[in-house]
Protein backbone atom coordinates (compact mmCIF):
# COMPACT_ATOMS: atom_id res chain seq x y z
CA UNK A 1 0.00 0.00 0.00
CA UNK A 2 2.80 2.43 0.87
CA UNK A 3 4.50 1.77 -2.47
CA UNK A 4 1.19 2.38 -4.23
CA UNK A 5 0.62 5.66 -2.38
CA UNK A 6 4.13 7.12 -2.67
CA UNK A 7 3.82 8.51 -6.20
CA UNK A 8 0.28 9.70 -5.53
CA UNK A 9 1.25 11.90 -2.58
CA UNK A 10 4.47 13.35 -4.00
CA UNK A 11 3.70 17.00 -3.26
CA UNK A 12 6.46 19.08 -1.69
CA UNK A 13 3.92 21.74 -0.68
CA UNK A 14 2.08 19.33 1.64
CA UNK A 15 3.31 17.67 4.83
CA UNK A 16 2.29 14.02 4.52
CA UNK A 17 2.58 11.78 7.57
CA UNK A 18 1.75 8.08 7.67
CA UNK A 19 0.82 7.17 11.26
CA UNK A 20 1.03 3.41 11.30
CA UNK A 21 0.75 0.54 13.82
CA UNK A 22 3.91 0.05 15.86
CA UNK A 23 4.85 -3.18 14.12
CA UNK A 24 4.90 -1.37 10.75
CA UNK A 25 6.93 1.70 11.74
CA UNK A 26 10.39 0.46 10.74
CA UNK A 27 9.46 -1.05 7.34
CA UNK A 28 7.38 2.02 6.45
CA UNK A 29 10.21 4.35 7.51
CA UNK A 30 12.51 2.44 5.17
CA UNK A 31 9.98 2.53 2.36
CA UNK A 32 9.50 6.31 2.46
CA UNK A 33 13.15 7.33 2.68
CA UNK A 34 13.95 10.04 0.16
CA UNK A 35 10.30 11.09 -0.22
CA UNK A 36 8.21 13.93 1.23
CA UNK A 37 6.50 11.44 3.56
CA UNK A 38 7.18 11.35 7.30
CA UNK A 39 6.39 8.46 9.63
CA UNK A 40 4.22 8.78 12.71
CA UNK A 41 3.06 6.49 15.50
CA UNK A 42 -0.51 5.96 16.66
CA UNK A 43 0.33 6.18 20.36
CA UNK A 44 3.19 6.54 22.85
CA UNK A 45 3.69 6.07 26.58
CA UNK A 46 4.88 8.90 28.83
CA UNK A 47 7.57 7.02 30.77
CA UNK A 48 11.15 6.72 29.53
CA UNK A 49 11.59 3.16 30.77
CA UNK A 50 10.34 0.72 33.36
CA UNK A 51 8.04 -2.25 33.79
CA UNK A 52 5.27 -1.19 31.42
CA UNK A 53 4.75 -4.35 29.39
CA UNK A 54 3.41 -3.70 25.92
CA UNK A 55 3.97 0.06 25.95
CA UNK A 56 6.24 1.97 23.58
CA UNK A 57 8.51 4.70 24.92
CA UNK A 58 9.36 7.96 23.13
CA UNK A 59 12.99 6.85 22.83
CA UNK A 60 11.90 3.68 21.02
CA UNK A 61 9.94 5.78 18.55
CA UNK A 62 12.77 8.20 17.82
CA UNK A 63 15.16 5.27 17.34
CA UNK A 64 12.71 3.88 14.77
CA UNK A 65 12.61 7.15 12.83
CA UNK A 66 9.27 8.48 14.06
CA UNK A 67 8.70 12.23 13.64
CA UNK A 68 5.04 12.53 14.67
CA UNK A 69 2.73 10.80 17.15
CA UNK A 70 -1.06 10.81 17.46
CA UNK A 71 -2.07 11.49 21.07
CA UNK A 72 -5.48 11.43 22.71
CA UNK A 73 -7.37 9.83 19.84
CA UNK A 74 -11.00 9.33 20.80
CA UNK A 75 -10.57 5.56 20.70
CA UNK A 76 -7.68 5.78 23.18
CA UNK A 77 -9.80 7.97 25.42
CA UNK A 78 -12.85 5.71 25.18
CA UNK A 79 -11.37 2.21 25.28
CA UNK A 80 -8.18 2.79 27.28
CA UNK A 81 -9.48 5.41 29.72
CA UNK A 82 -6.97 8.07 28.67
CA UNK A 83 -7.67 11.39 30.35
CA UNK A 84 -6.70 14.93 29.42
CA UNK A 85 -4.00 14.68 32.08
CA UNK A 86 -2.61 11.49 30.53
CA UNK A 87 -2.53 13.18 27.13
CA UNK A 88 -0.68 16.12 28.67
CA UNK A 89 2.03 13.84 30.07
CA UNK A 90 2.46 12.31 26.62
CA UNK A 91 2.56 15.75 24.98
CA UNK A 92 5.40 16.87 27.24
CA UNK A 93 7.40 13.69 26.57
CA UNK A 94 6.89 13.97 22.82
CA UNK A 95 8.29 17.51 22.80
CA UNK A 96 11.17 16.42 25.01
CA UNK A 97 12.16 13.84 22.40
CA UNK A 98 11.65 16.03 19.34
CA UNK A 99 8.49 14.26 18.23
CA UNK A 100 5.66 16.44 16.93
CA UNK A 101 2.40 15.62 18.72
CA UNK A 102 -0.88 15.45 16.86
CA UNK A 103 -3.27 16.02 19.74
CA UNK A 104 -6.82 14.92 19.08
CA UNK A 105 -9.89 16.52 20.57
CA UNK A 106 -13.59 16.28 19.86
CA UNK A 107 -17.09 15.93 21.21
CA UNK A 108 -19.72 13.20 21.26
CA UNK A 109 -23.07 13.61 19.54
CA UNK A 110 -24.70 14.01 22.95
CA UNK A 111 -22.35 16.86 23.87
CA UNK A 112 -23.02 18.60 20.57
CA UNK A 113 -26.76 18.31 21.05
CA UNK A 114 -26.41 19.73 24.58
CA UNK A 115 -24.56 22.75 23.19
CA UNK A 116 -21.36 22.15 25.19
CA UNK A 117 -19.03 21.33 22.28
CA UNK A 118 -16.62 24.24 22.75
CA UNK A 119 -16.62 24.05 26.55
CA UNK A 120 -15.59 20.40 26.31
CA UNK A 121 -12.96 20.94 23.63
CA UNK A 122 -11.47 24.01 25.32
CA UNK A 123 -10.91 21.89 28.41
CA UNK A 124 -9.21 19.18 26.34
CA UNK A 125 -6.91 21.76 24.75
CA UNK A 126 -6.11 23.71 27.91
CA UNK A 127 -5.22 20.62 29.95
CA UNK A 128 -3.44 18.97 27.03
CA UNK A 129 -1.15 21.99 26.64
CA UNK A 130 -0.37 22.57 30.32
CA UNK A 131 3.34 23.38 30.81
CA UNK A 132 3.90 23.33 27.03
CA UNK A 133 5.91 26.41 26.04
CA UNK A 134 4.79 28.78 23.31
CA UNK A 135 7.71 27.73 21.11
CA UNK A 136 6.72 24.09 21.51
CA UNK A 137 3.05 24.83 20.91
CA UNK A 138 3.87 26.57 17.63
CA UNK A 139 5.17 23.26 16.25
CA UNK A 140 2.24 21.15 17.45
CA UNK A 141 -0.75 19.86 15.53
CA UNK A 142 -4.28 19.77 16.93
CA UNK A 143 -6.76 17.47 15.21
CA UNK A 144 -10.45 18.17 15.72
CA UNK A 145 -12.27 14.88 15.34
CA UNK A 146 -15.98 14.97 16.19
CA UNK A 147 -16.47 11.51 17.65
CA UNK A 148 -19.84 11.12 15.98
CA UNK A 149 -18.22 11.53 12.55
CA UNK A 150 -15.40 8.99 12.86
CA UNK A 151 -15.83 6.03 10.56
CA UNK A 152 -19.57 6.62 10.36
CA UNK A 153 -19.71 8.26 6.97
CA UNK A 154 -21.14 11.33 8.69
CA UNK A 155 -19.12 14.49 8.32
CA UNK A 156 -19.44 17.73 10.21
CA UNK A 157 -20.63 20.42 7.85
CA UNK A 158 -17.95 22.77 6.61
CA UNK A 159 -19.45 25.46 8.83
CA UNK A 160 -19.41 23.20 11.91
CA UNK A 161 -15.81 22.13 11.30
CA UNK A 162 -14.59 25.69 10.71
CA UNK A 163 -16.46 27.02 13.75
CA UNK A 164 -14.79 24.52 16.09
CA UNK A 165 -11.34 24.88 14.52
CA UNK A 166 -11.62 28.66 14.83
CA UNK A 167 -12.62 28.18 18.45
CA UNK A 168 -9.56 26.00 19.05
CA UNK A 169 -7.31 28.66 17.52
CA UNK A 170 -8.93 31.30 19.73
CA UNK A 171 -8.30 29.07 22.76
CA UNK A 172 -4.61 28.78 21.86
CA UNK A 173 -4.43 32.58 21.44
CA UNK A 174 -5.96 32.95 24.90
CA UNK A 175 -3.50 30.51 26.49
CA UNK A 176 -0.46 31.84 24.59
CA UNK A 177 -0.75 34.66 22.05
CA UNK A 178 -1.88 35.42 18.51
CA UNK A 179 1.48 34.45 16.99
CA UNK A 180 1.30 30.99 18.54
CA UNK A 181 -2.31 30.57 17.47
CA UNK A 182 -1.37 31.50 13.92
CA UNK A 183 1.58 29.11 13.82
CA UNK A 184 -0.10 26.02 15.24
CA UNK A 185 -1.64 23.66 12.69
CA UNK A 186 -5.26 22.65 13.19
CA UNK A 187 -6.66 19.69 11.29
CA UNK A 188 -10.13 18.29 10.78
CA UNK A 189 -10.62 14.55 11.10
CA UNK A 190 -13.90 12.74 10.69
CA UNK A 191 -14.73 10.94 7.44
CA UNK A 192 -12.46 13.17 5.34
CA UNK A 193 -12.45 11.91 1.76
CA UNK A 194 -11.63 12.96 -1.78
CA UNK A 195 -15.10 14.43 -2.18
CA UNK A 196 -15.05 16.84 0.76
CA UNK A 197 -11.34 17.60 1.30
CA UNK A 198 -11.12 20.68 -0.94
CA UNK A 199 -14.06 22.44 0.70
CA UNK A 200 -12.87 21.62 4.22
CA UNK A 201 -9.26 22.64 3.60
CA UNK A 202 -10.32 25.93 2.01
CA UNK A 203 -11.53 27.16 5.41
CA UNK A 204 -9.46 29.79 7.18
CA UNK A 205 -8.81 27.75 10.31
CA UNK A 206 -8.50 24.24 8.86
CA UNK A 207 -4.89 23.56 7.92
CA UNK A 208 -5.24 19.94 6.85
CA UNK A 209 -6.82 16.63 7.66
CA UNK A 210 -6.42 13.68 9.99
CA UNK A 211 -7.48 11.11 7.43
CA UNK A 212 -8.62 7.67 8.54
CA UNK A 213 -10.16 5.10 6.23
CA UNK A 214 -9.64 7.16 3.08
CA UNK A 215 -5.86 7.06 3.64
CA UNK A 216 -5.90 3.34 2.87
CA UNK A 217 -7.12 3.91 -0.67
CA UNK A 218 -5.58 5.35 -3.80
CA UNK A 219 -8.02 8.25 -3.36
CA UNK A 220 -5.70 9.51 -0.62
CA UNK A 221 -3.63 11.02 -3.42
CA UNK A 222 -6.62 13.16 -4.40
CA UNK A 223 -6.90 14.42 -0.82
CA UNK A 224 -3.22 15.38 -0.68
CA UNK A 225 -3.43 17.09 -4.07
CA UNK A 226 -6.83 18.67 -3.47
CA UNK A 227 -5.88 22.00 -5.06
Amino acid sequence: LVEELKPLVANEDVDVVFCVPAIDIIPVAEAVKGTNIQVGAENMYFEESGAYTGEISPAMLTDAGVKYVVLGHSERREYFAETNETVNKKMLKAFEHGITPIMCCGETLEQREQGVTMDFIRQQVKVGFQNVTADQAKTAVIAYEPIWAIGTGKTATTEQAEEVCAGIRACIAEVYDEATAEAIRIQYGGSVNAGNAAELFAQADIDGGLVGGASLKADFGKIVNYK
